[in-house]
């Protein structure tokens, strides 16, 4: 199959925590702890609530678009140029959780979003599981 020019790609990363879902929901939803492994932000884990996260390099505009608590939270994300939409998925496993993160909305011309977005997230991921184990 030709991928089209105008197919839009999608980060993915999981990783298994050590830590309920409900634990990893808290990191996901709670601002102060937000600040210390995503960004800053004024998120609130409310249906249709826009917020945004603020680094140094800028701000990205969001909308909460699902909320079903300790299982799956979705939320627009727009910086740059880029319109695309983030999905935390939480799975209970016998160790923990295991969560899945995707971002979805890359254009093909976005090269350098989609490469920079598959090099954060995975930082990002390191960050919260430092900040659950300091949660415990």
């Amino acid at each position: 199959m030709i991928e089209s020019a105008t197919e839009a790609r999608t980060v993915v990363v999981e990783r298994e925590f050590a830590h309920p879902p409900e634990r990893v929901w808290r990191a996901l939803t709670q601002p102060h702890l937000l600040a210390e492994w995503l960004m800053k932000s004024d998120f609130a884990a409310t249906l249709g609530h826009r917020f945004d996260f603020r680094d140094d390099w800028g701000t990205v505009n969001c909308e909460v678009q699902t909320v079903e608590p300790n299982r799956r939270l979705s939320y627009s994300w727009a910086a740059l140029g880029l319109e695309s939409v983030v999905t935390w998925t939480l799975t209970p496993t016998t160790a923990g959780t295991l969560l899945k993160m995707e971002q979805e909305g890359f254009r093909p011309d976005q090269e350098q979003a989609y490469q920079g977005a598959r090099f954060g997230w995975p930082r990002f991921f390191a960050k919260l599981e430092d900040v659950l184990a300091r949660e415990a």
